[in-house]
């Protein structure tokens, strides 16, 4: 990897956004592409003559978006030429508000599908490493914590408290952000409720419209282990899917 396209890299990742490299396996040119953007190879510092350059072809075009969608590096043919497509994406995180049954299983799942998952509850006898373990505990109010975690578009935040001195801050929050799921525990009265609320609190529709309530796929989920499932699930169709 040259060192120009390696700073660049870098950047991007630092700045969270989402970042594929394609290389020619036998001429060694690299094209990068960031959210979706193909960068010029004067900006990787592609030294290479013109006719050994990567050229964003539709076919590179669609095998760079599908590979970020299902964040697998991949080998591509694009007509004589086999290109490795590497995906540099941001770590997925899921932001857990409230320390309720579903929230043990919905934790334990997320992990095994590769997210970084921490609890949000400042209730200490709740929120205990006992029944949550090998889970990272944050025992501050959800406006506190989640200002300092930065919620970017790898993050997915869920609110199960049923508590609306919980749940609704921590939904400002998530409104405001770049996640790319949000979704909230509770019946259709309860969520419209809710939805009043946030419109007071100056939410309009559009916005509105981004939070998943009641949250999870309806799959006659009923369990609080079967219910994190429909979540889990949800969270997933979202990333890949949409």
């Amino acid at each position: 990897m040259k060192s120009a396209t390696l700073e660049r890299l870098r950047a991007a990742r630092a700045e969270k956004k989402l970042t594929a490299l394609v290389t020619d396996l036998e001429s060694g040119a690299e094209r990068l592409f960031i959210d979706g953007e193909v960068i010029d190879d004067e900006t990787t510092g592609t030294s290479a003559p013109s006719h050994h350059s990567i050229a964003a072809t539709d076919g590179v075009v669609a095998a760079v978006a599908e590979a970020c969608r299902k964040d697998t590096s991949r080998v591509i043919e694009d007509g004589s030429r086999r290109l490795l497509v590497r995906v540099f994406h941001p770590p997925k995180r899921l932001l857990v508000i409230g320390a309720v049954h579903i929230a043990q299983s919905l934790a334990v799942m997320a992990r095994e599908a590769g997210y970084a998952v921490v609890l949000i509850d400042p209730r200490d006898s709740w929120a205990t490493p006992e029944r949550f373990p090998n889970t990272e505990i944050d025992r501050r109010w959800p406006e506190e914590s989640l200002a300092d975690l930065a919620i970017d578009r790898r993050t997915a935040v869920v609110t199960l408290s049923h508590d609306p001195k919980l749940d609704e801050p921590a939904l400002s929050a998530a409104l405001a952000s770049d996640a790319f799921y949000v979704g909230a525990l509770g019946s259709r009265r309860t969520h419209a409720r809710r939805l009043d609320r946030l419109r007071e609190n100056g939410f309009d529709d559009e916005q509105l419209s981004r939070i998943r309530g009641p949250v999870g796929l309806d799959i006659g989920a009923v369990s609080p282990a079967e219910i994190a499932v429909s979540i889990l699930a949800e969270i997933t169709q979202q990333l890949r899917v949409a």
